[in-house]
């Protein structure tokens, strides 16, 4: 019986997961490349996206950065940025970060089919979020818990099969 490939870790032992992933997060076999984009085949990609463990990000970029992943469709990779944001950021500010990238995890969680995944995580962001409404300079706060929470209670209401692909995205700001 051969063991399990030792994991990755970094050189202060921490562990790393350099497993190539799709495009919602989910392991590729060893061998694949990792595409980093949704690709129904789950063949690797060559234009990999993949979000440094160790990134150390400032609130305006990860706001930025995170907005234009989750327009794309690609929460998976926004919720590595907002968590990068949360570490990164000190004080009570975390929150805001630990929320977006809990809404992230709700809609990556959607995508890959998880209901109730979906719902608990929307509305546990959601309520993170909302308690920053009208006080970051980053994203509209408010906005965007209500935006998480009217689509987790569109889920818990209707099934996944009832609300569009389309609808599973979250904007950080009006406009």
């Amino acid at each position: 019986m051969s063991s399990p490939p030792a994991r990755d870790r970094d050189a202060a032992g921490r562990a790393r997961n350099a497993r190539p992933r799709d495009g919602l997060g989910r392991p590729l076999p060893r061998s694949a490349a990792g595409d980093g984009r949704p690709n129904p085949d789950d063949l690797p990609n060559p234009d990999d996206l993949r979000i440094p463990d160790d990134l150390v990000i400032a609130p305006a970029e990860a706001a930025e950065l995170g907005a234009r992943l989750l327009a794309e469709g690609r929460p998976f990779h926004a919720h590595e940025v907002f968590e990068a944001a949360w570490k990164s950021v000190p004080g009570p500010d975390r929150e805001l970060w630990r929320g977006l990238a809990q809404i992230a995890v709700g809609l990556t969680h959607a995508r890959r089919g998880n209901t109730s995944g979906a719902v608990a995580l929307l509305r546990r962001g959601a309520g993170h979020v909302a308690q920053f409404a009208g006080s970051s300079r980053e994203v509209d706060a408010g906005y965007a818990a209500a935006q998480a929470t009217d689509l987790a209670v569109r889920i818990d209401r209707d099934g996944l099969a009832g609300v569009p692909e389309a609808d599973l995205l979250v904007r950080l700001r009006r406009g």
